[in-house]
């Protein structure tokens, strides 16, 4: 399935010349681009994903292979994360620990339901899917993997932060909700998402119920920082069949469980900022 979705499109197709904080940026949003997947992406799709032209970009993706940031596979011709990736994630995993709060729930909901349970982070409007633990179910859904990148309100998890923001900031969101959900906006019109956030915040989970791809499902709960703002979510995937209406909410209340669980451990320590 392609995920076309990279959060700040919008500010890369610019051509003009760069400098300084724009040649950041662009290098940010290239390497989100790479980052989706552990296969990378080709220049094709770079450059057709950033908006940037093909001289520009080759020059950047050079730029960052000389320094250790990216790699080029001679097998596949894709662009992948470097080595120097690894080590940087490697130092900043020890002051954001996420995974060894995060990872025990990530089993137990994993354990108790046979789905695969995964753990997402809010970053500016997008989540991003951080952890992932599989599920004993032998039939899984795979919309859903570590990098992946979703607009708020699409998905559960980002619906389920999305639901428990101030209502100013979901309806800024709302008023340009096409620009926003980018590809995603023909399954998940304003009028789907303004009900699935409204049904979030009475039931306390969300439910996507195919959405994304037909046929496969998900759940979320969110997880809130210290200020009591949604900033994570806690969430399940699996196929139809095993998110009939009788065991929705057998499955929202474990992720609401673990979601609370978290919450309470993130609140005696700092797990990271969300912008």
């Amino acid at each position: 399935m392609k995920y076309p979705y990279c959060g700040r499109r919008g500010a890369e197709v610019s051509n003009s010349p760069i400098q300084g904080a724009q040649v950041v940026s662009r290098i940010a949003g290239l390497l989100r681009l790479v980052g989706r997947s552990p296969e990378g992406m080709p220049l094709a799709g770079i450059v057709r994903e950033s908006g940037l032209t093909r001289p520009t970009v080759h020059r950047l993706l050079s730029s960052m292979a000389s320094e250790g940031l990216l790699d080029h596979d001679p097998a596949t011709g894709n662009w992948v994360l470097g080595p120097e990736i690894l080590l940087m994630g490697s130092v900043a995993s020890a002051r954001f620990p996420l995974e060894d709060i995060a990872r025990p729930s990530l089993r137990r909901l994993a354990e108790a339901t046979g789905e695969s349970a995964f753990f997402s982070i809010r970053r500016g409007n997008e989540t991003v899917c951080l952890l992932r633990e599989e599920g004993s179910f032998p039939v899984r859904s795979f919309v859903l993997h570590e990098g992946v990148r979703f607009p708020l309100g699409v998905a559960s998890a980002g619906t389920a932060i999305m639901a428990f923001l101030p209502e100013g900031e979901q309806e800024e969101m709302l008023s340009h909700w096409s620009a926003h959900a980018g590809t995603f906006a023909d399954g998940h019109t304003e009028e789907t998402v303004r009900n699935n956030l409204e049904r979030t915040r009475l039931t306390g989970y969300s439910v996507n119920p195919g959405l994304i791809l037909e046929g496969s499902w998900g759940m979320g709960a969110a997880v809130f920082d210290r200020s009591g703002r949604p900033a994570w979510a806690l969430s399940l995937t699996g196929i139809e069949p095993r998110f009939k209406p009788e065991r929705q909410e057998e499955l929202g209340g474990l992720l609401m469980a673990e979601a609370h669980r978290i919450t309470q451990q993130l609140s005696g320590g700092d797990a990271g900022p969300q912008r």
